[in-house]
C-alpha cells in the first residue's frame, strides 16, 4: 500500500493526508475550497504549479484566483494562448505578434496577412476565441525532444521560438498543447479554456488590443485608456529592433554567440545619447520660457542617471543646469505615512515635503539662494548640507522623482515655466513572437541589482515590497504620463543579459520556506532564456551604470 502524503492547506489552515499522487483538483473537491473567483492555480511550497500538479511528498498549498498577481498571469498566458489558436485557426499562414502592454491591455499584430486587419476581421477572431472557450479544451503540457519542438515550430512558423530553442542543451524540452495546436508560453496555465470567461479584442492603430479583466474587478473588462504617447515611444524603438535585427531573446542570443554584443552596446547607447541630444535641443529652443525641467518615471527607469546625462547636454547648449532630487525631499522616517500593512509606503506624494520643495523652486525661480538638503536612506532623515544653490538668467532646475509630473508637487508654480519628461525601461524585445517580455520584470531586475549593492536592501526585501511600489505606480505615476512634453526609452537591448549574472546569485539564495520564493523561481527561469552578456563594454555614463556600479556620476 502507498503512503500517504501529508498537505497543509493554507486556505483553511488544515492539514490533510492524501493518496500519493492525487493532484490539486482533487484536493480542492475534497476540502470543498472556494474562493471569491475561480481558483486557477496553487503555490506549493512557495512555486507556482498548475492544478493538474500530483503530489508525491508532503507539502504546503495555497490557491490562488485571479485576484493574486500570479493567478492574473496564469490568465493572461492562458488568453494569449487562445488568441494565437483561434488566429492560426482563421488564418493559418500568419502569424500573431503579442507585442507590448499599452491602454490595459496588450497590442497584437498579424504578420502575413493579405489585407488590412478590420474590424470585421477582428469580430472573427473575437468569436473564434469564444468557441474556443466555450469548447472548454484542456491546456496540456508534455516534454518531447527538442529537436521536434525545433520542428514543429518551424512547420507553424514560429521562428522565434526555434531560434530560441537551438541554443538549449536539453534533449527533452516541455512544449504546450491546446487541440492539436503545439506551442511554447513558458510558465504555467489555467486547466482549460472553460476559465477564460472576461476578455475583448479591439481595434487599435494597425493593430488590436487583447483587452483584460480589471485587477480589482475581474468580472469586467478594464477601461480602454489611450496611450498615444507611451504607444508612439513603443512603436520607435520596436523600428530600431527591427534595424538591428534584434526583436526577441533569440536574435540576442544569436548575436552574442556570433561574439558581435560589442556593436549593441555601442548602437544602443548612441541612440540613447542621440535622443538626449534632441529633447535638450527642444528646450533650448524654448529657453526663454523653460526654467523647470520635471523628470518622472517609475522605480527604476534610470531617473537619476538620464538627469545628469541631459544636464550636459543642456550645458552643450549653452544652458547652465541645477540638478534637484525628489528623494531629498523624503519626509523623516518616522513622519514616513504607513500603507494598509504597517509598512513605510515611499511611494506616495504624500511621503514628500511638498510645502518645503515648492518654497526652494519658487525661491530659485524669483532668483534667491536656498540651502540645499540631502536625504539619507541608511539613517532615515533629511539632513541639511553646507551647499546653497543659486541660478542666473541661463540656469534651469532639473528635478526628478516618481512624482514629478503630479501637478500636486508643483502646485504653486507657474505651468509656463515647466517641460515634463516621461521615463521609463519600455523593454524593446521579446522572448518570442507570443511572450512578451514585461517592462515591469525589467525594472524589478535593475531594482533587485541596485538595492542590494548600494541601498542594503535584501533581495527578499525588494521583492516583498514591489507588489506596494507597483500599487504606487498605478496610483503616483501612470495616471500623468500622457502629460510628458516628451517620454525617453530607457531600455537598452543588451540589458539583461548584463543583469543577468548580477540578478541570478541573488535570486537563487531564497530559500523555499519565504514567501518570495515562488517570484525568484520565476525571475530565475525568465533570466535562463538569455546568455550572459560582459558589462566591459559599458560605458561609464551609460543608465546601466546606475544599477550595476563603475559610474561617472556621482549620485
Amino acid at each position: 500500500m502507498k503512503e500517504m502524503i501529508e498537505v497543509l492547506c493554507k486556505n483553511n489552515h488544515t492539514r490533510t493526508k492524501y493518496k500519493f499522487g492525487t493532484n490539486l483538483i482533487e484536493i480542492i473537491k475534497s476540502q470543498n475550497i472556494s474562493l471569491k473567483y475561480p481558483i486557477l492555480g496553487a503555490k506549493v511550497n512557495n512555486e507556482l504549479k498548475e492544478l493538474y500538479y500530483r503530489i508525491y511528498s508532503p507539502k504546503t498549498i495555497e490557491f490562488i484566483d485571479i485576484t493574486n498577481v500570479d493567478g492574473m498571469r496564469l490568465y493572461i498566458r492562458s488568453l494569449s494562448f487562445i488568441l494565437q489558436k483561434a488566429v492560426y485557426d482563421l488564418f493559418p499562414k500568419t502569424n500573431l505578434k503579442i507585442e507590448h502592454s499599452v491602454s490595459k491591455g496588450l497590442f497584437c499584430e498579424i504578420q502575413g496577412l493579405n489585407t488590412e486587419l478590420t474590424s470585421q476581421i477582428i469580430s472573427d477572431i473575437k468569436n473564434r476565441m469564444k468557441e474556443i472557450v466555450n469548447d472548454d479544451i484542456a491546456f496540456k503540457r508534455k516534454k518531447i525532444l527538442t529537436t521536434d519542438a525545433i520542428k514543429s515550430f518551424e512547420k507553424n512558423r514560429f521562428f522565434s521560438k526555434s531560434k530560441l530553442f537551438k541554443i538549449k542543451s536539453d534533449l527533452y524540452s516541455p512544449v504546450h498543447f491546446l487541440g492539436k495546436q503545439i506551442n511554447c508560453f513558458y510558465g504555467n496555465f489555467v486547466p482549460s479554456t472553460g476559465y477564460i470567461k472576461v476578455f475583448g479584442l479591439a481595434k487599435y492603430y494597425n493593430g488590436m488590443l487583447l483587452r483584460i479583466p480589471k485587477t480589482d474587478n475581474p468580472e469586467i473588462l478594464d477601461d480602454i485608456v489611450m496611450q498615444d504617447k507611451m504607444f508612439e515611444i513603443f512603436q520607435e524603438h520596436k523600428h530600431w529592433a527591427k534595424i538591428l535585427g534584434i526583436e526577441t531573446i533569440g536574435d540576442l542570443n544569436e548575436v552574442i554567440l556570433n561574439g558581435k554584443t560589442g556593436n549593441i552596446i555601442k548602437v544602443s547607447e548612441a541612440l540613447h545619447e542621440k535622443k538626449l541630444a534632441q529633447i535638450a535641443d527642444k528646450i533650448y529652443d524654448k529657453k526663454d520660457k523653460i526654467k523647470l525641467i520635471l523628470i518622472s518615471g517609475p522605480s527604476s527607469s534610470g531617473k537619476t542617471t538620464f538627469s545628469k546625462r541631459l544636464a550636459i547636454q543642456l550645458q552643450v547648449a549653452g544652458l547652465k543646469p541645477v540638478m534637484i532630487s525628489l528623494d531629498d525631499y523624503f519626509l523623516n522616517r518616522k513622519d514616513t505615512p504607513k500603507d494598509k500593512n504597517g509598512e513605510y509606503n515611499f511611494e506616495t506624494i504624500e511621503a514628500i515635503d511638498i510645502k518645503l520643495f515648492n518654497k526652494n523652486i519658487t525661491d530659485l525661480l524669483d532668483g534667491k539662494e536656498i540651502n540645499l538638503t540631502k536625504f539619507s536612506f541608511e539613517q532615515g532623515h533629511r539632513l541639511y548640507t553646507k551647499n546653497k544653490l543659486k541660478i542666473n538668467d541661463t540656469g534651469i532646475i532639473i528635478v526628478e522623482g516618481i512624482h514629478a509630473l503630479n501637478p500636486n508637487l508643483t502646485k504653486t508654480i507657474n505651468i509656463k515655466y515647466k517641460f515634463k519628461i516621461y521615463i521609463s525601461a519600455l523593454t524593446q524585445i521579446s522572448i518570442d513572437s507570443h511572450n512578451r517580455i514585461s517592462t515591469t520584470d525589467n525594472r524589478l531586475i535593475r531594482r533587485i541589482v541596485r538595492d542590494y549593492s548600494y541601498r542594503n536592501y535584501s533581495v527578499v526585501e525588494t521583492l516583498g515590497r514591489w507588489e506596494s511600489v507597483k500599487q504606487g505606480e498605478n496610483k503616483n505615476i501612470f495616471p500623468f504620463q500622457e502629460q510628458a512634453d516628451v517620454m525617453f526609452n530607457s531600455a537598452l537591448l543588451y540589458e539583461l543579459g548584463v543583469l543577468k549574472k548580477y540578478a541570478e546569485p541573488l535570486l537563487r539564495k531564497i530559500p523555499e520556506n519565504r514567501p518570495e520564493y515562488s517570484e525568484a523561481t520565476r525571475l530565475i527561469k525568465f533570466l535562463s532564456y538569455f546568455l550572459p552578456i560582459s558589462d566591459k563594454e559599458i560605458p561609464p555614463t551609460s543608465i546601466l551604470r546606475e544599477f550595476l556600479g563603475g559610474s561617472s556620476f556621482i549620485y
